[in-house]
């Protein structure tokens, strides 16, 4: 039986992070929220226990976390990813790989994919990912430029910013990619 785009879309899971600064060799992952496509939308939210110290003002102007009270009340790192890899497991339909999904996923998967590896020794959505953006660019036909978080909330979400909760962001980020994938079911012919 062939697998349809509805039913791959179970298993997808879009993620976002907040992080102290752009790369996880020397800053920390701060938080993950993550959320599946569709209804019943299932979510997690977990903020981590910093483990580095540096920090990129720029970074922390952003999301507005206290190192200071991620030290004392976030969760250490790998009792986190433990909790995200089992939501994850809890999901994913039986059968099915999850699949990243994420606007910007670079940034976003390469902080995952470090902290999966290097509290757990493996990342459960392997070595791949679906960018948002590079999606809307190969629908739409227009160039990168035009692909910018601002001009996909006013296409899909309502004009709706970011509020840099990792959680809120996964979710907006959802609405939007659900609304690429309905533009493209459109354009598919009956077959």
């Amino acid at each position: 039986m062939m697998n349809t785009l509805r039913d791959e879309m179970k298993s997808y899971i879009c993620v976002d992070v907040e992080t102290a600064g752009p790369v996880p060799s020397r800053y920390a992952l701060l938080s993950i929220g993550a959320c599946t496509l569709g209804q019943p939308r299932e979510s997690f939210y977990v903020e981590l226990q910093p483990d580095k110290d540096l920090t990129d003002p720029e970074a922390m102007a952003v999301h507005n976390l206290d190192m200071v009270k991620l030290q004392q009340e976030g969760l250490p790192p790998e009792v986190s990813l433990l909790q995200f890899r089992d939501w994850i497991s809890s999901v994913t339909p039986a059968g099915q790989k999850p699949v990243f999904v994420a606007f910007n996923a670079p940034f976003d998967w390469m902080f995952v994919h470090d902290y999966f590896m290097r509290y757990l020794g493996e990342n459960p959505f392997g070595h791949s990912a679906i960018d948002i953006k590079a999606v809307y660019m190969g629908f739409s036909g227009k160039p990168w430029v035009e692909t910018s978080g601002k001009i996909l909330h006013n296409i899909y979400n309502e004009s709706k910013a970011l509020t840099h909760n990792a959680l809120e962001d996964a979710i907006d980020q959802a609405l939007i990619f659900q609304g690429i994938l309905a533009d493209i079911e459109k354009r598919k012919p009956v077959s």
